[in-house]
């Protein structure tokens, strides 16, 4: 007779379910995945029930914000104590992108870090240096811990996650430039976009955290409070952002050729369209008040509106509404202070950034850019896949 985790046609392999953020994702310790390669993909995307848009025969749930997944391992580099992986199983095709990393994933590496006794657990609170494989940023996180584990219960709230938990607080400012090596990739605060249908949008492509491209709401018709229902279903508003995409992609040498972006560099940049805070009503049904936020924002991800906001491009955001004229910056509220309210789909969540002013163009340096978000291990599991796929 068999044990529960032996089947004759199934192998296992052990994992994490977890939320990070408004994000869900697998977590998986690197020890226990093939090496990388075809063979470990292929084992990823079986897991996640990729290619079907329901992802039924699998652990995804059928929006790229839940078809995530993190990789770990103990590092060998001084300044950080865990290597992450971060990687997007697309849906409908049998493919593992590793071109970015996810803020929100992110969240839950140094909870799954200390709960796995990966790195020892000191109240009240843990500092896990996280060094991201993807970009090879370090980034912090400063993870609550009771009783010698991450903590889950707290009063901190975030749109899009339904009650509070414990508050983790990730620091990113050494994540500027990751991707292309500057703030600025172009050397430019704002540019012209010209569109193939003679249009032309404004835009600021910044790169911290992970590169994205702002434009206003309005040069894309776009009132800034719309939601799913308005947004996903404009097929000619996705193809004008995935055109925005790509042709900052060709400009940052992200991709050769705009039309190939999806191919060449996909995810990467996001694009996000911002307008001056307004009220609008949410995704869950609640009415976000103007005067609580610095700005609209709706974020493309994956030819679809992110939910929330990644938080990656909440650390963009961020730095891009402290640069003088940059799209961001003209239409927020207000540029002082160390908070940034960012109004999105599903509410409105804060993003930290402490600057100070510096001789170099364009005079602005960043002492600190971060966000708070929560965690919480939902399964500790053992995943089956079929033999014949192994």
């Amino acid at each position: 007779m068999t044990t529960p985790t032996e089947q004759p046609d199934q192998a296992t392999v052990h994992c994490v379910l977890m939320r990070g953020g408004t994000s869900k994702g697998l977590y998986f310790h690197e020890a226990d995945l093939p090496v990388p390669g075809p063979t470990r993909d292929a084992l990823l995307v079986r897991l996640m029930g990729s290619p079907d848009p329901l992802q039924v025969d699998g652990l995804g749930g059928s929006r790229p914000i839940t078809s995530k997944l993190a990789i770990i391992a103990p590092s060998e580099r001084d300044d950080a104590d865990i290597d992450y992986t971060f990687g997007q199983v697309e849906i409908e095709r049998a493919v593992v992108h590793y071109s970015g990393n996810c803020g929100n994933i992110s969240v839950g590496v140094g909870p799954f870090a200390i709960d796995e006794g990966l790195v020892k657990a000191v109240e009240p609170t843990t500092p896990v240096r996280i060094h991201n494989t993807n970009s090879g940023v370090v980034m912090t996180a400063h993870v609550p811990v009771h009783l010698g584990r991450a903590r889950v219960l707290g009063d901190f709230a975030i749109p899009g996650v339904p009650g509070t938990g414990a508050e983790i607080v990730m620091d990113w400012s050494h994540s500027v430039g990751a991707k292309t090596g500057k703030l600025l990739p172009t050397g430019e605060v704002v540019e012209k976009i010209d569109l193939d249908g003679g249009a032309a949008v404004r835009a600021t492509i910044c790169d911290a955290g992970n590169p994205t491209v702002w434009v206003p709401a309005a040069d894309v018709g776009l009132d800034g409070s719309e939601l799913a229902d308005r947004i996903n279903r404009d097929t000619v508003l996705i193809e004008t952002a995935r055109e925005i995409r790509g042709k900052a992609a060709e400009r940052i040498g992200l991709c050769a050729d705009w039309r190939r972006v999806d191919e060449q560099s996909p995810g990467l940049p996001m694009v996000g369209f911002v307008s001056e805070p307004a009220g609008y009503p949410t995704l869950n049904g609640t009415f976000a008040q103007a005067v609580n936020m610095d700005l609209r924002v709706r974020l493309l991800f994956m030819d679809r509106l992110h939910e929330s906001i990644s938080g990656t491009a909440s650390i963009c955001l961020a730095a891009a509404s402290r640069i003088p004229r940059s799209v961001v910056n003209s239409v927020i509220a207000r540029s002082e202070g160390d908070t940034l309210l960012i109004g999105h789909p599903s509410g409105i969540t804060p993003a930290k950034v402490v600057t100070r002013t510096v001789p170099q163009w364009p005079s602005v340096s960043f002492e600190m850019l971060g966000f708070s978000r929560t965690a919480r291990r939902l399964m500790d599991s053992t995943a089956y896949y079929p033999r014949a796929d192994a």
